[in-house]
């Protein structure tokens, strides 16, 4: 979930359209519906009520109530090109009247105590600078046994980024609050969440970045331009070379992570 300053959205038309040739309709982060998959296993979200957090262009938060039972999914974001494409899309699912998506302002979050079963996000979280406040924020709006099951982009550290790691952030431009491992678990923990765990995702996703780096610069070019021009998809494969270093050098770790509000 993106942060917006002086009303300006990051993610604009066309870089919407070329992360979805990379990962799929509805989906601005990597892997696609395994990941997704893979981030929730062992949680069922059968009839639950779910929050997606940074929901993006709704193809995640369509699929918790498709694909995973959930009784009501709220996708929330804070931009609005993102938005109106999730609504444009939930209008045409058979599942509709469980899905909603609302364009929320940086900072608390807009529900009740104990508003939704589960929480879940997709790799958004980077763009929340304030991870205490958040985590503390989520814990609020989760029932006692609720549970938090996301996945984000970590730093390894804490400490001053590397020159590798400044020009790789430099060249995404996005609004990324970084933060290590240990910061996320203390967080989390300082936040009352118990059961937590995170596991570092770095080696599965050096592999598929070097395998996405591979398709741009090869035989999914033309197609990722014709999405999203020329200009973004020149720019994006300047940004995954630098991203593969900091991966190779595990700087950037991708995490799974969850928690659960104590019963």
């Amino acid at each position: 979930m993106a942060s917006v300053e002086d009303g300006e959205a990051e993610y604009t038309d066309e870089s919407i359209s070329f992360l979805e040739t990379l990962w799929g309709e509805g989906y601005l982060s990597p892997g696609g519906p395994d990941e997704v998959r893979a981030v929730l296993e062992g949680i069922d979200l059968t009839g639950k009520r779910v929050l997606d957090i940074g929901c993006g262009s709704g193809g995640i938060t369509r699929s918790l109530a498709a694909d995973y039972g959930a009784a009501q999914v709220v996708g929330i974001d804070v931009e609005a090109p993102v938005l109106e494409q999730a609504r444009r899309r939930a209008k045409d699912d058979d599942i509709s009247d469980r899905v909603d998506f609302i364009q929320v302002e940086p900072g608390p979050l807009p529900f009740a105590d104990g508003e939704f079963d589960i929480v879940f996000s997709k790799d958004s979280m980077i763009h929340i600078p304030d991870k205490e406040s958040l985590f503390a924020d989520i814990m609020r709006i989760l029932v006692p046994g609720g549970w938090l099951v996301a996945s984000d982009w970590l730093m390894a550290h804490d400490d001053e980024p590397s020159a590798d790691m400044k020009r790789y952030l430099d060249l995404e431009g996005l609004s990324f609050a970084m933060a290590s491992p240990r910061r996320y678990r203390k967080a989390l923990e300082g936040a009352g969440f118990h059961d937590v765990e995170l596991r570092n995702r770095n080696p599965w996703y050096r592999e598929v970045a070097r395998r996405e780096l591979a398709a741009l610069e090869g035989d999914l070019y033309e197609q990722a331009a014709a999405a999203a021009g020329r200009e973004v998809v020149d720019a994006n494969i300047q940004t995954w070379r630098a991203m593969s270093v900091v991966l190779d050098s595990g700087e950037h770790c991708p995490h799974h992570l969850r928690g659960r509000k104590p019963a």
